[in-house]
């Protein structure tokens, strides 16, 4: 979708066209939406009035190439298959023509179920579900671990039409009998690429097994198409629309990207001057590892800026506060692993900045793609130590370019830091046995001592 705020893009010279049938891909019709699709707004979609006012209510005003190919196609009850990244509007292109058949054929139960890689991602598309149906009666829940399971128990209980859930904890409650999809009609696999890359594979293939036998509409979407998720594919689609978005892997043309080539002792030394010189605004900072990511936020807090993390040490309600203060502007910099890189919206982002070197090129198109989304324009830079050079070739061999590099001028490029950035991991695990056979001895001492009375 369009953000009104935006000029109205002119697509007359992107009509899709339809190809032959691909056989490595589920089979069914392929519509291109590479460049975009035909002028026309949402009424154009054959949308309920409902729908249309939440749209305009979310400031949307021209749908996007995915929407305008697959939203009519959904509504008409076929399978799609969606090659589109994130920030191509697939959540809305999913959701709609479910709602819309919600509307026109309510039925009793649970009717659809949109499986999904991580909580944060789950709870995003809950969010917009909630936008896209608040003038209507139709309701939802989002089911991932992390946080209590009674409200998700009495989601099951109370049979409300979506649920978006992570495969793990949707298993969890399949151990018991009030989580019962017996009216299931509608099934969305989103970022199926992702949860591949994640592991959960098999567990799909069991929460498949969980679901009835009766007929129902298939939706799945995936930014690209290895293997196992092509047979996924053939497997779950009956004759689906193939639409194409972004079909090569690019970072959105408004990011200005720029590499900083700086020690990587430095790294934090450099992040700092950039925020003191106010040359960087709110950013995303990706490190490499959750200690990496805790130790930068440790840093920034230190030094006065305003700040969050994100990583798998964190609670679901950690992550959930820290995400909305970022979004909120409460914090400026957002220490991140890339367990938001995908899938994860914040309005008006100015920076993503690569602290390391993604081993994978997918995975730097993922972390700058969380800037200049909706039309925005932003800049990404990327920190690059000698020792990440080859990393980032394959990068720039990926994206099709040379990234230009930058120096800052005044910089200390020879600095020596006043403490170590990462403490190793050998060096960690020690510390802790250490620690622990102290606090075992003060405990032995405690019990020898009590003996003695």
């Amino acid at each position: 979708m369009t953000r009104g705020t935006a000029a109205p893009r002119s697509l007359k010279d992107e009509a899709p066209r339809k190809e032959d049938r691909d056989p490595t891909a589920a089979g069914g019709e392929s519509a291109r939406a590479e460049s975009g699709g035909n002028p026309g707004a949402f009424q154009e979609l054959g949308l309920h009035e409902d729908f249309l006012r939440a749209v305009a209510d979310m400031g949307f005003t021209e749908p996007t190439p995915i929407q305008e190919q697959a939203v009519p196609a959904g509504i008409q009850g076929r399978d799609l298959l969606g090659c589109a990244m994130t920030g191509s509007g697939k959540t809305a292109a999913f959701l709609l023509p479910i709602l819309q058949q919600l509307a026109e054929n309510p039925g009793k139960g649970t009717q659809a179920l949109i499986l999904t890689p991580t909580r944060e991602l789950a709870a995003q598309i809950d969010e917009e579900r909630k936008a896209l149906t608040r003038h209507t009666r139709i309701t939802g829940a989002a089911i991932f671990g992390g946080v209590s399971m009674k409200p998700q128990i009495q989601a099951f209980r109370r049979g409300v039409d979506i649920l978006v859930a992570t495969p793990g904890r949707l298993l969890d409650h399949f151990q018991y009998d009030y989580a019962r999809l017996d009216g299931l009609r509608f099934l969305v696999l989103d970022e199926a690429d992702r949860m591949l890359d994640m592991g959960f594979l098999p567990d799909i293939r069991r929460v498949l097994r969980h679901l009835p036998d009766g007929p129902r509409q298939t939706l799945f979407f995936s930014a690209t198409m290895p293997q196992p998720i092509v047979q996924l594919s053939r497997e779950l689609l009956t004759d689906p629309l193939r639409v194409d978005v972004e079909r090569k892997q690019a970072p959105a043309t408004g990011i200005d990207q720029a590499l900083f080539p700086v020690p990587a002792r430095q790294k934090p030394a450099l992040l700092m001057e950039l925020l003191t010189r106010n040359e960087v605004g709110n950013a995303i900072v990706f490190c490499r590892t959750k200690h990496r990511a805790k130790r930068l936020y440790q840093k920034l807090e230190k030094a006065g800026f305003p700040s969050a993390q994100i990583h798998g040490n964190r609670s679901q309600n950690q992550r959930t506060k820290a995400l909305k203060g970022f979004r909120d502007g409460r914090f400026r910099v957002l220490a991140a692993t890339d367990i938001v890189a995908r899938g994860i919206d914040v309005d008006a982002l100015d920076h993503v900045i690569n602290f390391d070197v993604p081993n994978v090129p997918e995975d730097y198109i993922h972390r700058v793609g969380r800037t200049a989304r909706a039309g925005e324009t932003g800049e990404a830079f990327t920190f690059v130590a000698p020792e990440e050079e080859s990393d980032i070739r394959s990068i720039e061999k990926a994206v099709g370019r040379s990234l230009p590099r930058r120096r800052v001028d005044g910089f200390d490029y020879k600095g020596e830091p006043e403490e170590r950035f990462e403490i190793p991991v050998g060096e960690r695990i020690a510390k802790m046995k250490a620690r622990r056979k102290e606090e075992r001895g003060r405990s032995s001492k405690k019990g020898k001592g009590r003996g003695r009375r």
